[in-house]
């Protein structure tokens, strides 16, 4: 869902980013933009400073938004969108949308039965993995992502680091004692190994931090605990690719063609 603005109006447009930009998502660069409207982001302004140039990454990668992007983009000097931004994409553009409420977000975590899994992330610490995790469970169809812990899953790096797909599916943080419902498979080393395991669909699907593995809370949570394949004296895997693993090996017992 976009909201047009006058793409002749540079100054209008700033007034109206800066009115915003303390409540609203940083959608930083043409596929976090692209992504968010593809999935229902309410985008009130999109600001770049190569107007032609964005528009035709449009209809050359995602013709199905180069009309609401369209409507929306204004083009300001370069050094205004510099000043609006922390850190300007490669491709210019940079736009603000609406968060979801937590409420809708929490209803679709918590509603039973589901189709697909809920992915938690239990006291992470690097805002980059944290993003690289939401776009992974986006693009399995996972029904969210649960963050326990300070760590923010709506800061602009992770938002960034995902891709703007956190429009996708359900992103908010939790405390681990309220986790939502469904059978926990909680990631661990000395767990039983995968391969001879099936997840559920309802699965909640437990990652512990990448510094100190799960938390005693989590752990005590846990109905299962589950380990990947690794080589003997590979400490670990990075933890995008143990949740981008475990997401496929749900995905492989499904079959083909069926999405969440």
């Amino acid at each position: 869902m976009t909201s047009s603005t006058d793409d002749s109006d540079p100054d209008g447009a700033v007034r109206v980013w800066r009115g915003l930009a303390e409540t609203s998502v940083l959608l930083d660069g043409f596929h976090a933009i692209k992504h968010a409207l593809r999935f229902g982001a309410r985008v009130p302004v999109a600001l770049t400073s190569d107007r032609s140039a964005v528009l035709a990454l449009a209809d050359d990668l995602a013709p199905d938004v180069t009309g609401d992007l369209g409507a929306l983009l204004v083009q300001v000097p370069d050094e205004r969108l510099r000043a609006l931004v922390p850190r300007l994409h490669p491709t210019a553009v940079a736009a603000l949308a609406v968060r979801p409420s937590r409420e809708a977000n929490l209803a679709a975590l918590g509603r039973m039965p589901r189709p697909a899994p809920v992915v938690v992330l239990d006291d992470p610490r690097n805002l980059g993995n944290a993003g690289a995790v939401i776009r992974l469970a986006a693009g399995f169809g996972a029904t969210g992502v649960v963050t326990t812990g300070t760590l923010d899953p709506w800061h602009p790096t992770v938002v960034r680091g995902g891709a703007g797909l956190h429009f996708a599916t359900a992103v908010e943080r939790m405390e681990a004692t309220g986790l939502p419902p469904g059978p926990v498979f909680a990631l661990d080393a000395e767990g039983e190994d995968i391969r001879g395991l099936k997840l559920p669909d309802d699965a909640v699907l437990a990652f512990g931090s990448e510094r100190s593995g799960l938390s005693a809370e989590l752990r005590e949570r846990a109905d299962h605990l589950v380990s990947l394949p690794m080589r003997p004296q590979v400490s670990s895997y990075n933890l995008a690719t143990s949740v981008g693993m475990t997401l496929f090996h749900w995905s492989a017992g499904r079959p083909p063609g069926t999405e969440a």
